[in-house]
């Protein structure tokens, strides 16, 4: 199950697991969309490939709420 990670790595903004604009690696690496773009779509940290993760709404969210660890180290 996805960790659903609540900020970008890279900026430290704010990407709830019930809204669209979060970007991930195989590993679980978590970008903002502006992050994304500048990095062209490639990890800093691992060289993958970024893509949309997917939202968590409603019970599934509930059930199994996101991540509160940030990972931002700004």
């Amino acid at each position: 199950m996805l960790a659903m990670r609540p900020d970008c790595e890279r900026c430290g903004t704010d990407l709830p697991a019930d809204e669209a604009g979060a970007f991930i690696c195989s590993f679980e690496c978590t970008f903002c969309a502006d992050c994304t773009d500048a990095l062209d779509d490639t990890c800093t940290n691992c060289g993958g490939e970024l893509l949309d993760r997917p939202a968590r709404v409603g019970q599934a969210l509930k059930g199994n709420p996101a991540s509160t660890e940030r990972k931002f180290k700004g």
